[in-house]
């Protein structure tokens, strides 16, 4: 088992920064992935961006050069660095973590930008 905990999240103005955090624990040794994804209200959720254990990023092109993912493994940790935050990243912010048997997913934290 994988467990996820994220913080980080908040309420920022148009054009601000918020980092979320997301710490994992449990059988860490089997995740070879980690990432980010999000779900606004009335959609679907979506991909935001992935990191894997050898540190190749992938990210949504909505959010391509605002957006950074990063983590520390001797922390466990995975981080994603949101600046230029537009109003249409309002959205719950989930952390997820890739094992060989399935995905597995935090609670999410809530993002909102707005005046």
């Amino acid at each position: 088992q994988v467990q996820l905990v994220e913080s980080g999240g908040g309420l920022v103005q148009p054009g601000g920064s918020l980092r979320l955090s997301c710490a994992a624990s449990g059988s860490i040794f089997s995740i070879y992935a980690m990432g980010w994804y999000r779900q606004a209200p009335g959609k679907e959720r979506e991909l935001v961006a992935t990191i894997t254990n050898a540190g190749k990023t992938n990210y949504a092109e909505s959010v391509k050069g605002r957006f950074t993912i990063s983590r520390d493994n001797a922390k466990n940790t995975v981080y994603l660095q949101m600046n230029s935050l537009k109003p249409e990243d309002t959205a719950v912010y989930y952390c997820t973590a890739n094992t060989p048997t399935r995905l597995w997913w935090g609670q999410g934290t809530q993002v909102t930008v707005s005046s």
